[in-house]
């Protein structure tokens, strides 16, 4: 985990009915949240989500405060069946992610491939400031 993560891994962080611990978000709804992974490599900072079955359109992806928010709707097939074991979620999700310390969210790419949504929050690039004298 990144030093930019673990800083704020204990505080906790309070908006708009969600409450933070850390980097994710626990909401308080009858919306569930799928596995969620967020990393950081050399260029980027990268969220990862495992939510099979869905498309592109499917997804809202916003920033609230300094929020990464994603939600959407998995639709349940429209058959009727008795379950024997259900362990695959439905119906509304939602998860919200602290966005980093030095990630440009104005340069951030989203994908949706082999049922993981991926979005690459690049890195500011650090600036120096020449003094003239």
């Amino acid at each position: 985990m990144s030093s930019l993560l673990s800083k704020s891994y204990h505080t906790e962080h309070s908006f708009s009915g969600m409450r933070a611990m850390g980097w994710q978000v626990s909401v308080h709804s009858y919306a569930w949240s799928p596995p969620t992974d967020v990393y950081e490599t050399d260029a980027s900072f990268v969220v990862r989500l495992e939510v099979a079955g869905m498309r592109q359109t499917d997804f809202s992806i916003d920033v609230e405060d300094n929020f990464l928010v994603i939600s959407g709707v998995r639709s349940e097939l429209p058959e009727r069946r008795t379950y024997h074991q259900m362990e695959i979620r439905f119906g509304e999700f939602s998860t919200a992610i602290e966005i980093p310390a030095g990630a440009d969210v104005s340069k951030a790419q989203a994908d949706y491939d082999d049922g993981f949504l991926i979005v690459v929050m690049p890195k500011i690039k650090p600036t120096t400031i020449n003094i003239k004298g």
